[in-house]
């Protein structure tokens, strides 16, 4: 194999590593870490609630934050209700307890997909531990060893 076919190869590897692969990984881990976040938050979520219950409040002086961490006092005179999203921007009236059922049901859901997320990032580190495997290989044959070139790789 010439010289120009190897360094097409590297190129070629090279590219696919960082223009394909590395991106995926990325965006894979950043929507896990939006998944936890939100997961995060429903927990935080159903504490309140839970304590709102077991402290038996009829109603609620809080602090809200109406964005860039500014804070103003709110009162809830009647913690009978709770509006919680319920996805796409969707707002629902619901009773405490009809809301850490939606809670707990949303918590196994999103788990489940973190665990995707969770595979998908494996498949990606181990196709890119592939790559660099390939790309030990060509630069083995530049020096002079014999080695076979796989094609395979590419997704």
């Amino acid at each position: 194999m010439s010289k120009e076919e190897i360094s097409k190869k590297i190129a070629r590897y090279e590219s696919f590593l960082h223009d394909k692969l590395e991106v995926d990984l990325k965006k894979t881990w950043d929507l896990r870490e939006k998944l936890y976040e939100e997961i995060s938050d429903f927990i935080k979520l159903k504490n309140h609630i839970e304590l709102i219950k077991s402290n038996e409040l009829k109603e609620l002086k809080t602090m809200v934050d109406i964005g860039s961490n500014f804070y103003v006092q709110a009162k809830v005179p009647d913690t009978t209700y709770i509006y919680v999203n319920v996805g796409f921007e969707f707002h629902v009236q619901l009773t405490l307890d009809e809301a850490i059922a939606f809670i707990e049901k949303k918590e196994i859901a999103l788990h489940k997909k973190s665990d995707k997320y969770t595979q998908d990032i494996a498949k990606i580190s181990a196709h890119i531990k592939l790559v660099y495997g390939a790309l030990t290989d060509i630069l083995n044959l530049q020096k002079g060893e014999e080695v076979e070139l796989r094609d395979d790789l590419f997704l």
